[in-house]
């Protein structure tokens, strides 16, 4: 399966009440990494790009708070994987590279 290389964007916001913010962190609530994960996936997963198989590579360099909207850029970069970065307030706050499996699987 290949993306085509041309990128493509989606946002997302994950909700105050999210069950994973509860004590992460008490005063100033950060979203966890898994959850941006999952959002990116579903994001990919809804498009019609295949489900996410495999994480290769993910770097977390600024945090997401709860309702702040987090833009993800797709781009394919070889037969079965596609990159990512997300942005949030101007700033990346995460990046990385999946491995697919096929629509449906």
């Amino acid at each position: 399966m290949m993306i085509a290389p041309a990128p493509w964007r989606r946002r997302f916001a994950v909700p105050a009440s999210h069950p994973s913010l509860p004590g992460h962190f008490p005063g100033r609530p950060v979203v966890p990494g898994v959850v941006l994960l999952d959002a990116v996936f579903a994001a990919l997963a809804e498009e019609g790009h295949g489900t996410a198989t495999q994480l290769l590579r993910a770097k977390f360099t600024a945090p997401v708070a709860p309702e702040e909207v987090v833009e993800v850029e797709f781009r394919g970069t070889a037969p079965g994987r596609v990159a990512f970065q997300c942005h949030c307030r101007g700033a990346l706050a995460l990046s990385g590279e999946a491995a697919l499996g096929s629509p449906g699987a």
